[in-house]
């Protein structure tokens, strides 16, 4: 071969070679955006979750088997709660750039973690029948202190023992206890959400009628607390509706286990009581969509039309026929009552099978919006922009 020739086609050989991997890396870095990993490696079809325009969904962190419930630290921190796991992590962003540099596992071996709430340098845990407390405990990631009991005399029930909690303007600690049962008749405190004082004092009932919630918040507008509450089971597919409630006082009973939604009384249950005794749910949701964490998006980077609005994690549906649920939806509000309700992002579930399950969601200082899954053990961040 003449070395004109040679050195022709060597040039056009390094071309092709170089515009080849310039390609690779071009479709890793857009395969990049979509398909990221579980914590157990499986890649996560992100390409499937459908978001309204503008926004954006990531992986935040894969090191969380089991993400349920999450609440805000200082520095940085995030805590979640786990169920069957047994553990409580501490997700760490320490430089500020919405990029986890490490997940810390602040407690192991508890039983049913599910709820987790932080209140002047402790973190509180909730596990079914108790709640403990870890003093300093951002000083203390890496060495978490001996938990303090603060109270160890909940029911010790599994069945919708698992709990979220948070603290009220008030103050207080709320706590709520699930009805041991799908549908029955049980003294309080079963079918509550209690509050109490940080060290346990003062325990009392704040709401009834509450089959299982595993999510509240107060509308920073007025302080009155709002909340999900799972429906019962065996009434048919499409009933009865979950709920979001809307408690603005103390002493209100929301219906369980006589009724249901706005006035759907139980059919099981032959006691002679009347629908309107009760408070009806604000906004009926769909059956089985198994509505569990929920906040008010108080966050700047959303468009007006959400701010102020609820967010609510959907985690689905697991004896309906046709499935529903796995998703995230929100319920817009006006002047303090629900006026619709619309799904916000879906594709977590692809030909009746889920490969997800939204628990919990949680607004960040920079008005991301962060989505547990203790299906595929990740945290996802939602953006704007």
């Amino acid at each position: 071969m003449f070395p004109a020739i040679s050195l022709v086609m060597e040039r056009r050989s390094l071309t092709v070679l170089l515009f080849t991997v310039v390609a690779l890396v071009v479709i890793a870095a857009a395969t990049s955006l979509w398909l990221q990993e579980s914590g157990d490696g499986v890649a996560l079809p992100l390409e499937s979750i459908r978001l309204p325009p503008g926004f954006h969904i990531e992986v935040y962190t894969a090191d969380v088997p089991g993400a349920r419930s999450m609440t805000s630290g200082p520095e940085g921190i995030i805590f979640v709660g786990t169920r069957g796991e047994g553990k409580v992590y501490a997700v760490i962003d320490r430089d500020g750039d919405q990029e986890v540099d490490v997940v810390e596992t602040i407690a192991d071996g508890l039983f049913l973690p599910n709820g987790v709430a932080y209140k002047d340098g402790s973190l509180y845990v909730a596990e079914v029948n108790r709640v403990i407390r870890f003093d300093h405990i951002a000083d203390r990631i890496s060495n978490p202190p001996e938990p303090v009991v603060i109270r160890d005399d909940f029911p010790d029930d599994a069945t919708h023992g698992w709990k979220f909690i948070a603290f009220g303007p008030d103050g207080m600690l709320y706590v709520p206890v699930g009805a041991p049962c799908n549908v029955c008749v049980r003294p309080d405190p079963y079918a509550t959400i209690l509050r109490m004082n940080r060290d346990g004092s003062g325990l009392e009932v704040f709401a009834s009628g509450v089959r299982n919630t595993v999510g509240f918040d107060w509308d920073p507008r007025t302080g009155e607390l709002w909340f999900t509450d799972n429906g019962r089971d065996w009434m048919g597919d499409d009933l009865p509706p979950d709920e979001l409630n809307h408690a603005a006082v103390q002493g209100m009973h929301f219906g369980f286990p006589y009724c249901h939604g706005q006035g759907i009384p139980d059919p099981d249950l032959t006691a002679d009581r009347s629908c309107e005794e009760f408070t009806p749910a604000a906004q009926p949701l769909p059956a089985h969509v198994a509505a569990l964490g929920m906040r008010f998006y108080d966050g700047k980077m959303f468009p007006e039309e959400y701010r102020g609005q609820i967010f609510i994690a959907e985690h689905g549906s697991w004896n309906r026929v046709v499935p529903t649920g796995y998703r995230l939806s929100t319920v817009r509000l006006e002047n303090g009552a629900p006026v619709s309700y619309e799904i916000f992002a879906e594709g977590w579930l692809k030909g009746g099978v889920s490969w997800g399950r939204p628990v919990d969601v949680l607004v960040m200082p920079d008005g991301a919006l962060l989505v547990s899954d203790d299906r595929a053990g990740v945290i996802y961040r939602i953006s704007y922009g």
